[in-house]
């Protein structure tokens, strides 16, 4: 069966063809390719035909498709373990691993970064005692109720403001904020703050195309934190091993009260996480009142993957990260020449080897407002162009591009090869 046939029969059985709406490219007019193998820095669908991966499995992917080191890590428990619902010493060595490392004091694995980046509410509310929670228009924290208003990723990429299902009184709760705004979240403070529980952010947001938060902005979010009793909250689920090893934390030198992961903290497989202060971590169930569960989490298959990832990680930081860098400014600067080449308006961020080409006649884009300007069509035919030549990305421009380890500079020259061609 080629692509097109097994997309077609897919909608009969999965809604929508998918498991999750942006691999449907809905906004293109291209059948996506159906992946059937990842190796290094490619991936190849059921036809047989190869691409250089730009999407990285949406991040996780650092260290390219199939890494030795963690598919053997993964091998290595098979013989023993599947699944135990029972505590394990994997547990403990990937958590003391990260605490040790990152610099947080207690952390809780779940399945997801949805699951992680809720929990984290939850636990903020109880620990504060407070209802509201403050998040940033084109932030995407998952698809949990209280989070999809004015979200991003594929929530813009449909279309839709938020979501159907979702009652009013779920989200009640939530204060929409601009995104580096800093006057207006003073306001909101000066407003609710004695009712704020948390205030959740990507500090470098990557699901309304990579833009990057002001240090000014991040501080003043730390500093009326501070002032109201609030926990400040990074969803690091993308950039946490991403764009440092430390993850946005890291760049910015501030240090939240709870921090989420998921993606590269799994090794590729399906995990989440979020921790941070002792104080607030005990507040979880058996030891406190906020209750959180999962049968899943901590699952031994997965654990062992995400310790081979960030133990390799850590070990080659000096590195690894040093060069990702570089190939993404190379990327960043051959964009930007063959748009002016072709006198193509395109905003271009970068923070990494995260990266996202605007198209867009504005002069940066900070913020929702200013995604939400791109020219949506010419990025539509940009993207099929990309992949009908071999090169995977986002099918939508509010994604953003990753970039391995297994790239190479070769790998990056053919990329701008083929957007010359566009």
């Amino acid at each position: 069966m080629n692509n097109i046939e097994i997309f077609e029969l897919s909608k009969r059985y999965i809604p929508g063809g998918v498991n999750s709406p942006v691999r449907a490219f809905k906004g293109l007019s291209i059948t996506p390719p159906i992946v059937k193998r990842g190796e290094g820095p490619y991936v190849f669908d059921e036809e047989d035909k190869k691409y250089i991966d730009f999407v990285c499995a949406w991040g996780p992917m650092i260290l390219g498709h199939c890494d030795e080191d963690v598919v053997n890590s993964i091998k290595g428990v098979l013989d023993d373990a599947i699944s135990f619902g029972a505590p394990t010493k994997l547990e403990l060595t990937i958590a003391r691993f990260i605490c040790e490392t990152v610099g947080i004091d207690m952390i809780r694995f779940v399945n997801s970064g949805t699951e992680a980046t809720m929990s984290a509410i939850r636990l903020a509310r109880g620990y504060t005692r407070r209802s509201m929670i403050v998040k940033f228009s084109g932030c995407y924290h998952g698809h949990y109720d209280g989070f999809l208003v004015a979200a991003g990723s594929g929530v813009m990429t449909h279309g839709i403001p938020g979501s159907e299902g979702v009652p009013l009184d779920l989200i009640r709760n939530t204060i929409v904020a601009e995104f580096n705004d800093t006057e207006g979240i003073k306001e909101i403070f000066r407003k609710f703050g004695e009712d704020i529980a948390g205030v959740i952010i990507e500090p470098i947001a990557g699901n309304m195309g990579v833009i990057p938060s002001e240090r000014e902005f991040l501080l003043e979010l730390r500093r009326l934190c501070d002032e109201y009793g609030s926990l400040l909250i990074f969803d690091e689920v993308m950039t946490g091993f991403r764009v440092s090893y430390g993850g946005a934390k890291e760049i910015y030198g501030i240090q939240p009260d709870l921090i989420t992961y998921a993606k590269i903290i799994g090794g590729g497989l399906p995990c989440g996480a979020y921790g941070g202060r002792r104080d607030i971590m005990e507040k979880l169930a058996p030891i406190g009142p906020v209750y959180q569960a999962g049968t899943m989490s901590g699952n031994p298959v997965v654990m062992a993957a995400g310790y081979a990832t960030l133990r390799k990680l850590y070990e080659n930081r000096d590195n690894f990260y040093d060069y990702l860098d570089a190939l993404g400014e190379r990327m960043e600067v051959g964009i930007k020449e063959i748009a002016k080449e072709k006198g193509m308006e395109i905003v271009v961020n970068r923070v990494g080897s995260m990266i996202t080409a605007f198209f867009t006649e504005e002069i940066r884009v900070k913020n929702y407002a200013d995604a939400l300007k791109c020219n949506v069509g010419l990025f539509r035919r940009f993207a099929e162009h990309m992949i009908k030549n071999g090169i995977y990305i986002p099918p939508s421009q509010f994604e953003a591009m990753f970039i391995s380890v297994k790239h190479t500079e070769d790998h990056i020259e053919e990329f701008l090869r083929v957007m010359k061609k566009f």
